[in-house]
């Protein structure tokens, strides 16, 4: 087969979904995993080449399974995004360590199940990219992020060691860091005007559509970062709003 392959976990309605659809505008067939089985059909119907896997890839044999039938079904992808992200916002002392282990699975073990799987091809074939979608969370601990912060940080070392391995093998991996609260069409209208969990200043300047990242804006980035020029390759990619206070 000589389609070119995209592989991307956490297919929902916002990122995941906007990235599908880049990468499939370019000519890439794309294997969308993700639980929500009525919304990957929706998407599998709108997106030309497309085809859905429904995956929890926080089950690690159904992931590996999942692989198995994307290779086959597909072929070799020569890009994998890792959009999945399991997050539990709790006080450490309340919050049950079970969903650390859960947000562990997701965000980093899952990772390196889907590098393994996927490098190998990468490697003989000479190129691929391995992109993870990340946030700030894997630069720093705050109150309440005890049980996902660590797993994010995680995430973001895995993936570096990635990149120096299989950089060399010219495999690019890059970490997209979105520090922005997303516009996901789950949100509705409440918080037109202002982000709804920021306490903003009292003449907040910024409309919802200056302050929340975009999905499409923030899949055009992933798509330019898989496609960097091997000479020119980033591995830390920060994206933010330019209303974001940082």
């Amino acid at each position: 087969m000589t389609d070119r392959i995209c592989l991307i976990t956490g297919v929902g309605g916002a990122t995941g979904a906007s990235i599908s659809r880049r990468f499939a505008r370019d000519g890439y067939r794309v294997a969308m995993l993700a639980r929500n089985r009525q919304r990957l059909q929706s998407l599998k119907q709108e997106i030309p080449g497309s085809e859905a896997y429904v995956c929890d890839v926080g089950d690690l044999d159904a992931l590996a399974t999942t692989i198995d039938a994307v290779r086959a079904e597909l072929g070799k992808p020569s890009v994998l995004i890792h959009n999945a992200v399991s997050e539990t916002f709790a006080p450490f002392l309340d919050g049950d360590p079970a969903a650390l282990e859960r947000n562990f699975r997701v965000n980093t073990t899952a990772l390196l199940y889907l590098a393994r799987a996927c490098a190998p091809d990468m490697i003989e074939a000479g190129m691929g990219a391995i992109i993870v979608t990340g946030n700030t969370a894997s630069l720093r601990g705050k109150p309440n992020y005890a049980l996902f912060a660590p797993t994010k940080a995680a995430q973001r070392v895995l993936a570096e060691a990635l990149a120096r391995d299989l950089g060399p093998k010219r495999v690019h991996v890059g970490y997209v860091m979105v520090d922005a609260a997303i516009d996901a069409p789950w949100l509705g209208e409440r918080g037109r005007t202002r982000p709804t969990w920021v306490e903003p200043p009292t003449n907040w300047p910024f409309s919802r559509d200056e302050y929340f990242a975009q999905p499409d804006a923030i899949a055009d980035e992933v798509f330019h970062v898989a496609h960097q020029h091997a000479s020119a390759w980033s591995f830390d990619y920060i994206i933010r709003p330019f209303a974001e206070t940082w």
